[in-house]
C-alpha cells in the first residue's frame, strides 16, 4: 500500500511539474516572473524582405557558409499574414496591416476595409515629433512603402500616391519612380518641384547617390528618386540600398531629440519569387543580410534603438529539395504568386522581448507603439 501511495505521489508531482511548466510557457511574458522589462526605445528600425520566406532565409543562409546575420537577433515570432478578403494577403494589405494595425482588403494602401483612410505609424510618429524615414529597392509609391506614408484604395494608383508625400513632413525617403512625381499622366504637376518649395533637398537617378549624400545637409528633408521607373536587380548593378539606408539612419538620428522610425525594404526578394528565380531571390537575400549586420551594429552601439525585421508574405512557395548540399542547392518553385505560409519576426534592443509568440500580422503595429510606449 505505502509503495503503492509513493508511486501515485510521484505520479502527480511530475503531472503538476509538466501542468506547471506549460502554463508557463503559454503566458504572456510580460506576465510571466521571470520576466524583465526593458527600457522604451527612442528609435524603431523596421526591416522587410519583401516575399521572405523560411525558404528564401534558408537558401540565402546556406549560401552565405550556412551564417546569416538573423542569427544575431534575440527574440524571434511567427505572424500569421492573411488579409481581410482573402487567406493569401498581397503587399498592399500586409503592409497597411504592419504600418496601421488593421486588416483590409487585398490591394489597399493605408485605408480599412471600407476604404477609409488610417492614420499609420509613421504619421503618428511625425505628430509626436520623431523623425521619419523610407527606404525601398522598389518604387517608393510601390504598395509597402507607400502603406506607412498614403491612402489609397488601389496599390497601382502610383501618381496619387506620390502625391501623398506632399501631405506629410517625412525626413528621408530613398526609392524608385521618379516619373510619378516629375513626367505625370494624370496632371501636369511637378511634385519635385513642389517638394523643392516645402525644402526638401531632392536628388534623383541622374546623380549616383554617392555624390548626392556629399551635398545632404545636416538637418532638413531629404528625397532621392533612385531610378525613373522601378531599381534595378543588384545583379544588374544597382548600388544604393546599404549606402541610402544607413545614411537614411545617421540622418534621422540628427534630426530629432525624440527618436525616429524608418521602414526600409529588400523589395526585390519578391520579384525574384514571382519570376521563380532562385539566383534573384539569394542574391537580394545577401544584399540584405549585409545591411542587417550593419544595422544591427549600428543599433547595438546606439542603445536605444528597437530592431525589428519581418517579411509581408512569402512567395513562390520556394523550397530546396532533398539531392541539396551545403555548397550546392536544388530548389524548387510550387508558385509564382504569394503563398499562405505563416512568416518569421525577429526583434533585438529594447522592448523586442514583445515580438514573441505567434499572432496575426497587425499585432507587429501595436507591439511597436507599445514599444513606443504610446497609449
Amino acid at each position: 500500500m505505502k509503495s503503492y501511495l509513493l508511486i501515485l505521489s510521484v505520479l502527480l508531482f511530475c503531472f503538476a511539474c509538466k501542468t506547471q511548466k506549460n502554463n508557463h510557457l503559454q503566458t504572456p511574458i510580460e506576465s510571466r516572473k521571470d520576466f524583465s522589462p526593458t527600457k522604451n526605445p527612442k528609435n524603431i528600425i523596421l526591416l522587410i524582405g519583401d516575399g521572405m520566406g523560411m525558404g528564401q532565409i534558408s537558401a540565402g543562409t546556406y549560401r552565405n557558409n550556412d551564417k546569416s546575420n538573423l542569427e544575431r537577433f534575440e527574440v524571434t515570432g511567427i505572424h500569421k499574414p492573411r488579409c481581410y478578403d482573402k487567406l493569401i494577403t498581397d503587399s498592399a494589405a500586409g503592409a497597411t496591416a504592419f504600418a496601421c494595425g488593421e486588416k483590409t482588403y487585398y490591394h489597399a494602401v493605408g485605408v480599412d476595409k471600407d476604404t477609409l483612410p488610417l492614420q499609420s505609424i509613421l504619421e503618428e510618429a511625425e505628430l509626436k515629433n520623431l523623425a521619419t524615414g523610407l527606404v525601398a529597392t522598389s518604387t517608393i509609391v510601390h504598395a509597402t512603402p507607400a502603406s506607412f506614408i498614403a491612402h489609397n484604395k488601389y496599390r497601382k494608383n502610383y501618381e496619387e500616391i506620390a502625391a501623398d508625400f506632399l501631405k506629410t513632413d517625412i525626413e528621408y525617403f530613398v526609392g524608385g519612380g521618379n516619373k510619378y512625381f516629375e513626367r505625370r499622366d494624370t496632371d501636369d504637376r511637378n511634385l519635385i518641384e513642389e517638394l523643392k518649395a516645402k525644402d526638401y533637398h531632392m536628388g534623383n537617378y541622374l546623380t549616383d547617390f554617392v555624390d548626392f549624400k556629399k551635398s545632404i545637409p545636416t538637418k532638413g528633408k531629404v528625397g532621392f528618386l533612385t531610378a525613373d521607373d522601378s531599381p534595378l536587380p543588384i545583379l544588374s548593378g544597382r548600388d544604393y540600398f546599404i549606402d541610402a539606408s544607413m545614411t537614411g539612419i545617421n540622418f534621422l538620428k540628427k534630426q530629432s531629440d525624440d527618436g525616429f522610425f524608418i521602414m526600409i525594404e529588400s523589395s526585390q526578394i519578391d520579384w525574384g519569387g514571382h519570376s521563380n528565380d532562385a539566383e534573384y531571390i539569394i542574391s537580394e537575400f545577401l544584399e540584405f543580410n549585409k545591411l542587417i549586420g550593419k544595422i544591427l551594429d549600428w543599433a547595438e552601439k546606439d542603445g536605444e534603438t528597437l530592431v525589428v525585421l519581418t517579411a509581408d508574405h512569402e512567395t513562390g512557395g520556394f523550397t530546396i529539395q532533398s539531392e541539396s548540399t551545403i555548397d550546392s542547392l536544388v530548389t524548387v518553385f510550387t508558385s509564382g504568386n504569394h503563398t499562405g505560409d505563416f512568416i518569421p519576426v525577429f526583434a533585438n534592443g529594447p522592448k523586442s522581448e514583445l515580438f514573441t509568440g505567434l499572432y496575426e500580422n497587425t499585432e507587429i503595429y501595436h507591439k511597436m507603439r507599445k514599444a513606443f510606449g504610446w497609449k
